[in-house]
């Protein structure tokens, strides 16, 4: 800790237990694994160049190696969740019992990190009624602080009302859903995987972005009008799209074009100001960060890392430099993170 009057919170920051590493191995032994993105993810982080097997000892330790790595950034705590496929490539059954099992470990670490660390609970997506179900337990009796979804689900999104428990779970116990990045289902990845644009460069960004624009388009939000979403990398870049999404989408809906688009309460930029919020992991560039606090609102714009994929320890003091006031940084870092995801004071 530091002399500081604010601390930095990093509300992006990866996790997995040894269990679900070990089953991702199996899962790429299988031939009866389809999905090119997770056998791309996968495959790379699964396999023992130097990267990988660092990054996976960093993945796995809630303890005194996260804890020395945060102090070496100047990070005083982290918001972990369980790092993407999640459960999600999985069947529902086993889905279900990996998510409780991850939640329950990911509770006894937060519990024994004095404070540094707080939690979002991993679902079953596959089973809306139990993914329901085990958020309501994870945030009531585990005390972890809402809910991350991987983005698609086997190539299904969101926006189908069959998975809308979730949102109901979520708004009901007025907790946000982080809608985090995936590889691009297997419908979308093609042309992004034969140039190695798939993970994190460019893919990424593709699958959320188009996972939170079928939410809102879908009219989901206007059926859960208090639902909180948080996108990472800025928003997928979606704040630079405002102006021509609303444009479009009016056209789109007077001319009655799509059977999937139906009329909404407001522009889709409103609901992009008003039920989303942004982080900047992986992307720790002033100008970026500039614009999207300046077309969202200060108030929805949160300091992430994006430990450990991208555990650069120099860019904190790079983010100190961006021009903030006091009352600017110690929201950035701070006092957003702790509205949005009701983190006690530490």
């Amino acid at each position: 800790m530091t002399t500081r009057d604010y601390q930095r919170i990093a509300v992006e920051e990866a996790w997995a237990p040894e269990e679900l590493l070990l089953r991702y191995r199996r899962e790429l032994e299988s031939t009866s694994r389809s999905d090119p993105g997770f056998r791309s993810l996968w495959g790379f982080y699964g396999g023992d160049s130097d990267r990988a097997t660092q990054l996976a000892k960093r993945l796995q330790d809630l303890g005194e190696r996260r804890l020395r790595d945060m102090d070496a950034a100047g990070i005083d705590r982290q918001l972990v969740f369980l790092t993407p496929p999640g459960v999600q490539i999985f069947s529902a059954p086993l889905a279900t019992s990996l998510a409780a099992s991850c939640n329950d470990q990911l509770a006894d670490g937060v519990r024994g990190a004095g404070g540094r660390l707080a939690g979002l609970a991993a679902v079953a997506p596959q089973d809306p009624a139990a993914a329901a179900l085990e958020l309501e337990r994870a945030v009531t009796r585990l005390g972890l602080k809402g809910v991350v979804i991987n983005s698609h689900i086997q190539g299904e999104y969101l926006d189908d009302e069959k998975y809308w428990e979730i949102f109901a779970a979520a708004q009901a116990l007025d907790v946000p859903l982080y809608l985090h990045p995936n590889t691009p289902s297997p419908g979308l990845i093609e042309p992004l995987l034969s140039r190695g644009l798939e993970v994190g460069m460019y893919g990424f960004a593709v699958e959320t972005g188009l996972h939170a624009l079928r939410i809102i388009v879908s009219g989901a939000l206007d059926r859960f009008p208090r639902l909180r979403i948080v996108l990472g990398h800025l928003g997928e870049g979606l704040p630079f799209w405002f102006d021509r999404l609303d444009y479009l989408h009016a056209i789109n809906v007077r001319a009655n074009r799509y059977p999937g688009v139906p009329p909404l309460q407001r522009k889709p930029s409103d609901y992009l100001r008003e039920n989303f919020y942004y982080t900047t992991s992986g992307m720790p560039w002033e100008p970026v960060i500039s614009f999207v606090r300046s077309v969202v609102g200060t108030e929805r714009v949160m300091y992430a890392m994006d430990y450990p994929y991208q555990y650069v320890p120099q860019e904190v003091a790079e983010m100190e430099r961006m021009p903030l006031n006091a009352g600017e940084k110690r929201a950035f870092f701070q006092t957003n993170a702790e509205r949005v995801f009701a983190l006690l004071a530490y």
